[in-house]
């Protein structure tokens, strides 16, 4: 219980500085939706271009965060020494990745639809590149279980580029009665990931202090191609209807249409929230406590399951039922696309139930089986896109999300329970899953048929349903810091 606690304690803090970010960083959703019209396509632009931003830092990082957990933890190996070998064969692929772009900048910005403003490439391309020396710099802070340095240059980043965004976006249109640009967005992340980087001083002068072994990389780079793999087929999971939706939907406004349906997604972020700040605590733990001889690591593995699945639950119930109140995020023109956000909530929790389900051939050294879930997880995702988007539009993308995710999942539990059996509590998960969706035919009902204050009456109620049941089987409060004390000695709290 204790390792649970501690994972909880680290959960918190990289959760409070992931909410907090991402509820800082939804400012900048009605910022671009009520500056940028869906009719201009403005959004859809960015969304676009950044989509491919995701793919290529997964790309230009090829595994190395894990990869540097995995070799941290070995008794063998000195963690100095295998942080600086990390960063600096990041550092000089990074670096390569800059030059080729300048290169052949012309033809990149053509092929992508952007012959008119290379500049958003290059821009695009120069912060990909020291955004991924940065993870390898933030997994460092993740290893040492430093989650405050961690959660202070995350807001710090958020902070700094809702700042410049609101002085570009707003103050200076205004001020100048000049058009605003897209690509400002572009420029003002560079210029904060740049800076945050400078931040990690003290990590900068371990990495170049501690030697650099060739042998070291070899032998990481043989484990970190597999998740390599992964991480690719993973991100097109999330990006590939965003990149290829320009060439697949036959209708008109493209930008606008794709604009409309990446605003509506980002309502459905609250899942990425969770699943990110659990991936961020729960990575470290699990190689930290492969490491243990006590042989409850299992044990420990399916309860975290549990309560992930728990607590993204209840953040599908929120978001589903105060709807009405959270399209206000983004401009009324946008609203349209809000049909799809419980679609991409679930395909969102199915990826978290992968990730967590990952571990098993991440502790027994064969990450070539990730690979290839990720991988027909993709394939099935990317066919249901060609094939559905031309005719569904947008609507298919969400739906090919569930159906990659889903395959994934299923194939990584199947195939876990062989090589590395972990007794999951099934029976209790199916019966909060079956709760919630329940709960969940009610909060439709109610959003369709009820006046919106009506709604949020009733689908308080339900939420808090769950809620309770939630209180009643599973949270412990009398384990809570200064009030548990009122509850123990109760039974079922």
């Amino acid at each position: 219980m204790s390792s649970l606690k501690s994972l909880a304690k680290d959960t918190a803090i990289y959760g409070l500085s992931s909410i907090v970010g991402r509820f800082l960083n939804y400012l900048l959703v009605p910022l671009y939706t009520a500056r940028l019209s869906a009719e201009s396509g403005g959004y859809g632009v960015i969304t676009h271009v950044y989509a491919y931003t995701a793919l290529l830092l997964v790309i230009l990082t090829y595994g190395m965060e894990t990869t540097l957990f995995r070799f941290s933890n070995k008794e063998s190996e000195d963690p100095d020494t295998v942080f600086s070998t990390a960063l600096k064969a990041v550092g000089i692929t990074s670096l390569s990745f800059i030059v080729l772009v300048f290169v052949f900048i012309s033809p990149l910005s053509q092929a992508m639809g952007y012959a008119d403003h290379p500049s958003y490439i290059l821009a695009m391309a120069v912060t990909v590149a020291v955004d991924a020396f940065q993870c390898i710099l933030f997994a460092r802070l993740r290893h040492e279980k430093r989650p405050v340095k961690f959660a202070a240059l995350k807001l710090l980043f958020i902070v700094m580029n809702i700042a410049l965004n609101v002085v570009f976006f707003v103050v200076l249109p205004e001020i100048t009665d000049s058009p605003v640009d897209v690509g400002d967005a572009f420029y003002i992340n560079l210029a904060c990931t740049v800076f945050i980087t400078l931040c990690f001083a003290g990590e900068l002068k371990t990495a170049f202090t501690a030697c650099f072994d060739a042998a070291l990389l070899r032998r990481m780079l043989s484990y970190s191609w597999p998740i390599l793999v992964l991480g690719i087929a993973g991100i097109l999971n999330q990006t590939a209807d965003k990149i290829l939706f320009p060439y697949l939907y036959d209708g008109n406004n493209v930008n606008k249409q794709l604009g409309i349906y990446s605003a509506a997604s980002k309502i459905a972020m609250i899942m990425a929230m969770i699943t990110q700040a659990f991936r961020y605590a729960y990575e470290p733990f699990v190689f930290g406590k492969s490491k243990d001889k006590d042989g409850d690591s299992r044990e420990v593995y399916a309860k975290a399951m549990k309560y992930f699945i728990i607590f993204t639950l209840m953040a599908f119930l929120f978001v589903t039922g105060y709807i009405g109140v959270l399209r206000y995020i983004i401009g009324s023109d946008y609203w349209p696309g809000l049909d799809v956000v419980p679609v991409v909530m679930v395909a969102e929790i199915m990826m978290g139930v992968y990730f967590n389900l990952s571990f098993w051939y991440k502790l027994i050294d064969r990450t070539i089986w990730g690979a290839w879930f990720s991988g027909v997880g993709c394939a099935v995702l990317l066919a249901i896109n060609v094939i559905f988007v031309p005719r569904y539009g947008y609507v298919a993308c969400a739906w090919a999300g569930v159906a990659g995710y889903g395959t994934a999942m299923t194939l990584s539990y199947v195939v876990g329970q062989r090589y590395y059996p972990i007794r999951y509590p099934l029976g209790e998960i199916a019966a909060y899953v079956i709760l919630a969706a329940a709960l969940f035919a009610g909060i439709t009902v109610s959003n369709a048929g009820l006046p919106p204050i009506a709604a949020v009456g009733v689908n308080t109620v339900l939420v808090a349903v769950f809620a309770a049941v939630v209180v009643r089987r599973d949270f412990p409060l009398s384990s809570l810091p200064v009030v548990g004390k009122y509850f123990r000695g109760k039974r079922g709290v």
